[in-house]
């Protein structure tokens, strides 16, 4: 393969957006989480939830930042390296991106101070708005991100003049049926990644009998609500997973590795997809099951690969194992969350340390199912930069060289690996410190903060009395 201006900015964007996700899909449930953290302690008083809000405002604050600083870099490679798309899609992703600023990034610019600096100047109540205002801009900022790329994936409300796709009906646009399938789906996602990050957390304590409290509730909080989460997610895949197969069939059966048309149609559960051979090596495949997953019955016909030119197919690997993995993460999850949660309810959790470190090593597992999700959704949508309109290899910028792409993406590369390293050491370092009684907290190990210290009896923080 030759190293081309084309195929060094799709890999520099690629490495960019991959790295920048990681990051908004963590902070949007985390701060939901500090939501609901900051509102138990109003309602409760107890000292628990104020040492676990600030513990995991500092966490956020270090994830809010880094995803700020790789989210703006993505900006300018529009203007550097996907001048063409910048010019016809203008008229319309600009105006999206004015929408985020205007909503998402001014609540989070108005309010992300009073959450940092503002706890002894402002009264609880506002404190507590801020926290819920910087959590919506957090959500908002994901819904214009998401309405942009869906109108990249599926077109609408526009007319083209002079080259350039003007809007016709931003109502269209803005409440497409795509976008409210493809934004929840981000949505959740996310949330998942909070509930399992936090579990995880606790799972951590518990297995280190380190902060008792706070690991009960962490590991209750995150698995209880990844246990209702993750059902509505699987749903909100398979609507997605309809909206693909109605509008974009080429991706749907790249994803199936579906070569030829099939009536019944199979389900490949695992394959070599072979694209110069147009076969698939090692097939394991089971029958009827692929209509059954893309129309619901036993006897549609499917299309294959070959109903498309050579030139208008997506690639069929990337695709392909994206979308498994995509998927075994989901159920993975799904199953710790229900073990998890019906052991909380038996009271017997903590006796589990299997499942417990089962809890505390998934929490790569909502980070992986998002990338692969997005690399299911980008690449499959190839050769199309937007899809049906305009091809990738005419949105890149015409005076682009091999020389300046390559040397942009060495810097890239180097810096972002060098932030992340520096972010992800940090955050350890909290994470291993926990969280840390406030001043005139009575504790007798800074690392088993005792329930007495909120007017608990000392016999509590072990049985969970409170919780």
């Amino acid at each position: 393969m030759y190293l081309t201006a084309l195929l060094l900015s799709r890999l520099q964007f690629a490495f960019t957006v991959s790295f920048h996700i990681i990051f908004p899909s963590f902070t949007i449930g985390l701060g939901a989480w500090l939501v609901v953290l900051e509102a138990a302690h109003l309602m409760s008083g107890r000292a628990v939830y104020r040492r676990l809000f600030d513990f995991w405002l500092k966490i956020f604050g270090i994830t809010f930042g880094l995803g700020v600083v790789s989210g703006v870099v993505m900006a300018f490679e529009f203007g550097t390296n996907w001048s063409r798309l910048s010019e016809a899609t203008g008229p319309i992703q600009g105006p999206l991106l004015v929408y985020e600023s205007f909503t998402a990034f001014a609540l989070e610019a108005s309010f992300f101070g009073v959450l940092i600096f503002g706890r002894c100047r402002v009264p609880p109540l506002v404190y507590l708005f801020s926290t819920l205002m910087v959590a919506l801009g957090t959500t908002f900022s994901a819904f214009w991100i998401m309405v942009n790329n869906s109108w990249m994936q599926a077109p609408v409300g526009y007319v083209l003049r002079d080259g350039l796709y003007v809007p016709t009906d931003w109502s269209a646009i803005i409440f497409s049926p795509v976008v409210w399938v493809r934004f929840p789906h981000m949505l959740i996602g996310a949330y998942l990644t909070g509930a399992f990050c936090v579990a995880a957390t606790g799972a951590w304590y518990a297995l280190r009998a380190t902060f008792v409290d706070e690991a009960r509730i962490m590991l209750r909080m995150g698995l209880v609500l990844a246990s209702l989460l993750m059902p509505i997610q699987l749903l909100y895949g398979h609507l997605n997973g309809e909206y693909v197969h109605e509008l974009q069939p080429a991706k749907f059966a790249a994803i199936e590795a579906r070569w030829h048309d099939e009536q019944p149609a199979g389900e490949v559960v695992l394959a070599v997809p072979d694209d110069a051979a147009e076969t698939n090596r090692y097939e394991m495949k089971i029958p009827w099951l692929g209509s059954l997953v893309a129309v619901g019955n036993f006897s549609s016909k499917e299309v294959g690969l070959a109903d498309f030119p050579v030139v208008e197919r997506p690639p069929v690997l990337i695709p392909f194992f994206a979308f498994r993995i995509m998927v075994g993460c989901g159920l993975i999850m799904l199953a710790l969350a229900w073990a998890g949660s019906f052991r909380l309810i038996k009271g017997t959790l903590e006796q589990r340390r299997l499942l417990l470190w089962g809890i505390f090593l998934s929490f790569p597992l909502p980070f992986a199912a998002i990338l692969t999700g997005w690399f299911t959704a980008e690449v499959g949508r190839q050769p199309w930069a937007v899809y049906g309109l305009l091809k990738t290899a005419d949105a890149v910028s015409p005076e682009l060289t091999v020389g300046a792409t390559v040397a942009s993406l060495i810097f890239f590369v180097s810096i972002y690996l060098l932030i992340f390293s520096f972010g992800t050491l940090y955050i350890y370092r909290l994470l291993k410190t926990g969280p840390a009684p406030r001043s005139g907290e009575l504790v007798t190990n800074p690392k088993r903060p005792l329930a007495i210290a909120e007017g608990t009896p000392a016999s509590a923080a072990s049985s969970g009395v409170g919780l």
